[in-house]
């Protein structure tokens, strides 16, 4: 009996094991994923076909990788805001045109889409570093425009784009204007115990109370958490009740950190919000937050009391 129990405690053991080293050797294939199931890397649509105003940009990051982007127009002469909007962790920015053509019919304002290294047309692998080099690239690239407005740019991230662009904030607190976060999660080290609870033992973020022995392989971690509250810049908080990827309570969690250290942050729920549509189970009024939170955090700041027809003349 004891070695039947032995051999069944070693064979659990050996597979947890086995689990474990999948996990760490293929981790990056779990949290980014360019391509959908069925679907191609390559874009199934580009802003054309949604007879949006657009330029495909071309851009080098700074440890040399090929980047692909687009940049669309509102009007021709419109300079700004400008959303530089960064995506969730699937697909790629031809799946966001549909949500970006109503931003800018709603918002009145530009948009530049980014596709992280690995994902649409840009070349290499997604990593952490990498796509944090990416998105500094894109940055760069919008204050070096003589078409807009380098003063009213503002950084829109859903999920892991919201990770992506609290750090690009938190870097460059005098290029970004502010933050607006959808259905962000405070790290990828507590989802890991999210869509996996067994990890919850082994991985966590820093409110984790679990043993934390597996953080030092993960090479991904994205701590929203840790990073949010070094962001001075306004930040708006979106946060779809019925996320059923990211549990709203670590949007909650991220407003709390970031409240602490910033007043001027703004906490909005959507009671009928799942991770991926939040932007259009909250209808108008989803979009009326964002519109009013930008003329109060950007073009009032910019433009003195310039409203909202007055930043709207600047477009025509």
């Amino acid at each position: 009996m004891v070695s039947y129990l032995s051999a069944l405690l070693y064979g659990f053991g050996g597979i947890a094991v086995a689990g474990m080293a999948l996990l760490v050797a293929f981790q990056e294939r779990l949290v980014y994923v360019p391509v959908l199931p069925g679907l191609t890397k390559s874009y199934q649509i580009t802003p054309a076909r949604l007879r949006l105003l657009y330029e495909d940009v071309w851009l080098t990051s700074s440890d040399g990788v090929r980047l692909h982007a687009w940049f669309i127009k509102f009007l021709p002469n419109c300079r700004g805001p400008t959303i530089l909007f960064f995506q969730e962790n699937a697909g790629n920015i031809a799946h966001r045109l549909e949500m970006i053509r109503i931003m800018l019919q709603r918002l009145q304002c530009n948009a530049f889409l980014l596709s992280y290294r690995g994902y649409g047309a840009s070349d290499g692998y997604p990593s952490q570093h990498g796509i944090i080099k990416d998105a500094q690239a894109a940055l760069d690239h919008l204050v070096e425009r003589v078409d807009i407005d380098p003063s009213q740019i503002v950084v829109f991230g859903r999920s892991l784009g919201g990770a992506v662009g609290a750090t690009l904030a938190k870097d460059n607190p005098d290029k970004v204007a502010a933050l607006i976060l959808e259905n962000t999660f405070t790290s990828i080290l507590d989802m890991a115990g999210v869509l996996l609870p067994f990890l919850r033992w082994f991985i966590g973020g820093s409110g984790s109370k679990g043993l934390k022995i597996l953080n030092c392989v993960v090479r991904s971690p994205w701590c929203t958490d840790d990073i949010i509250s070094q962001v001075r810049q306004p930040i708006l908080f979106l946060s779809g009740l019925q996320d059923e990827m990211v549990p709203p309570s670590h949007m909650k969690m991220l407003y709390a950190k970031a409240a602490t250290h910033n007043t001027q942050c703004t906490f909005v729920e959507f009671p009928t919000g799942m991770h991926m549509d939040t932007w259009l189970a909250g209808g108008d009024n989803y979009w009326r937050v964002v519109q009013q939170f930008i003329d109060n955090h950007v073009i009032k700041n910019t433009d003195g009391s310039a409203s909202r027809d007055d930043a709207a003349m600047s477009c025509l």
